[in-house]
């Protein structure tokens, strides 16, 4: 057996428990739902419930959602990334089979058409994907990043990146002003450029997270001192990717509405994190003409999938013109958070609070990610793109209170 066949095999039971372990999560939370509910019915003002840590469903949803990132790490030091990129679409058929018997879901025909195109997309991407599984060492990794096409690739990720950031905030501004006169256009190009930037600087998460799986592969069959300035290095970037992908995952759900936003990010995630180590790794060395062909063909099939699979707007609610009386601004502030900064507060003092604000946001970011928030979405893997929040898919909807951009909450919202 070859070491790509371990490395993907890893990596399929790695993203099951994952998904496994993210509906044990939900199931511990409705439990505590409807702990609050019978008594909130019986009249007992004084009960305060308990915290989701003491659900026991909860806990073991943890331990395979922990397993799972751990085995999906392990993966990449036996297999191609843009093989085990793909691959982690696999959850999304594991998703079916969990909403339907484990939280007695009602799988739609358009759900079952959306997994038969994934299905179909990873025996394409498994067939003629890169089957090599080379064991490198910290040097030749140092080699690669200066290696022409990677340097024409960053440069490109840089542009694409700095451009989509552009778009998006001239949309922002274009759609406050004009409000509900604002055009299709924007109001599908701001999630667009949002998701854009979030999988093209969040999926270089997984590049480190092979780079960090090889050199430990390479530690456990060599005398390779593990310990090293460019360990350390990766540990650091894969860290910030990591963090930077999960908190803008959890903020783009809270100011667009999951019908555009949910795809978004998924193809995002996917195709960025395929063409990182496509790249880097010199994963296209080995490909012929019919071999990119039907590759890319198994992506095409994946992401079909995956766009079938967004949140049906007339399932979930659509909303209501009340909806739309919330703003927020260029910063994603809301009116109430709104201070009026006087020109005599010094500037330590405005970094505190500008600090302060940076990390509450990215402590509530990884509080939903983990699944310890109030309001809770889905447990967010970054080794491989999460199941974010979908009833058709069964998974915990982010809610009605949570603010939207108010200008993608329009009643013209449903028309698109």
């Amino acid at each position: 057996m070859g070491d790509w066949i371990i490395g993907a095999l890893i990596n399929i039971v790695g993203s099951v428990a994952i998904n496994f372990g993210t509906n044990l999560l939900k199931l511990g939370h409705d439990q505590r739902e409807k702990l609050s509910s019978i008594n909130n019915s019986e009249g007992n003002e004084k009960f305060v419930p308990k915290s989701v840590m003491h659900f026991q469903t909860w806990r073991i949803g943890i331990l395979f959602f922990a397993a799972g990132n751990c085995l999906n790490f392990m993966s990449f030091a036996y297999a191609a990334q843009s093989l085990l990129a793909a691959l982690g679409s696999i959850q999304f058929v594991s998703n079916i089979a969990f909403a339907y018997f484990v939280l007695n879901k009602t799988i739609s025909v358009k759900v079952m058409v959306a997994t038969t195109f994934i299905v179909f997309g990873n025996i394409f991407l498994v067939s003629f994907g890169n089957h090599q599984s080379p064991v490198y060492t910290p040097e030749q990794l140092i080699a690669k990043y200066s290696n022409l096409v990677f340097v024409l690739y960053c440069m490109s990720l840089v542009f694409v990146v700095a451009f989509n950031h552009y778009l998006y905030r001239s949309g922002e501004t274009i759609i406050s002003n004009s409000s509900k006169d604002a055009g299709t256009y924007w109001r599908t190009m701001l999630p667009f450029s949002y998701a854009v930037v979030s999988g093209a600087i969040g999926s270089c998460s997984v590049l480190f997270a092979k780079s960090l799986s090889n050199m430990l592969r390479l530690t456990m069959s060599s005398r390779y001192e593990f310990h090293s300035w460019f360990t350390y290095s990766i540990v650091l970037l894969f860290l910030c990717t990591a963090g930077f992908w999960m908190a803008r995952l959890n903020e783009g759900l809270s100011l667009f509405d999951a019908i555009l936003i949910v795809p978004m990010f998924q193809i995002a995630w996917t195709f960025f994190s395929i063409c990182t180590g496509f790249v880097y790794f010199q994963e296209y060395q080995v490909f012929d003409t019919l071999r990119i062909i039907m590759f890319v063909l198994g992506m095409t099939f994946v992401f079909v999938g995956i766009s079938l699979l967004a949140p049906d707007d007339s399932k979930d609610g659509s909303s209501t013109a009340d909806d739309s009386i919330i703003d927020i601004d260029r910063n994603g502030k809301m009116p109430m958070e709104e201070t009026d900064t006087d020109d005599s507060i010094s500037f330590v003092t405005s970094v505190k609070v500008n600090a302060k604000r940076v990390l509450s946001k990215a402590k509530s970011a990884c509080s939903m990610s983990l699944g310890l928030g109030e309001s809770t979405i889905s447990a967010s893997s970054v080794l491989a793109m999460p199941m974010v929040s979908s009833r058709t898919t069964g998974f915990r909807g982010i809610g009605n209170d949570r603010p939207k951009y108010v200008p993608l909450r329009t009643t013209d919202w449903s028309n698109l």
